[in-house]
């Protein structure tokens, strides 16, 4: 037996009503933990490939050359051309609101990982060095929309924004 399923199989024992469990019922358990591992894993990655298109699309492109965007996003780019103050702390700020929103409306786990989204993308853009990719106003605006939407699209397909 592999070692993996040798440690569910201690994992379970110790739970309360081992005794009644037939050993059909411990695989189907073990194949519903394996499941929302795979689950976790691959959402993970769509958010954390989403959040890197989306850092890419900002600074790469829509940052540098002063274009914005729209939703919360759009807002920190405002505030922050007319304050200076830094995009990616108004990104998380703005954010807030909505988050306390969403645990109320959507659940706990939507908002958690969206916090981990949001914070991530903050981290990228604050500290990930893109060089300027081009000063075209019209590639600026495709391919800055582009990364920019397929990472809100990864971000949302792995359930967070």
């Amino acid at each position: 037996m592999k070692p993996i399923f040798k440690y569910f199989i201690r994992l379970l024992k110790n739970r309360d009503g081992f005794k009644q469990k037939s050993s059909r019922d411990i695989i189907n358990e073990f194949r519903n933990v394996q499941i929302e591992a795979h689950h976790l894993f691959r959402d993970s990655f769509l958010i954390l490939l989403g959040v890197a298109a989306a850092s890419f699309g900002l600074k790469g492109f829509l940052l540098p050359n002063s274009f914005i965007d729209g939703g919360v996003t759009g807002i920190s780019l405002i505030i922050t051309e007319l304050s200076n103050l830094p995009f990616s702390i108004l990104l998380v700020a703005i954010n807030i609101p909505f988050l306390i929103l969403a645990i109320f409306t959507i659940g706990k786990g939507f908002a958690l990982r969206s916090v981990v989204g949001i914070v991530l993308l903050a981290i990228l853009v604050h500290f990930l060095p893109i060089p300027l990719i081009t000063d075209d106003k019209l590639l600026i605006s495709v391919f800055g929309g582009f990364f920019l939407g397929l990472g809100i699209g990864l971000a949302i397909r792995g359930g967070s924004v």
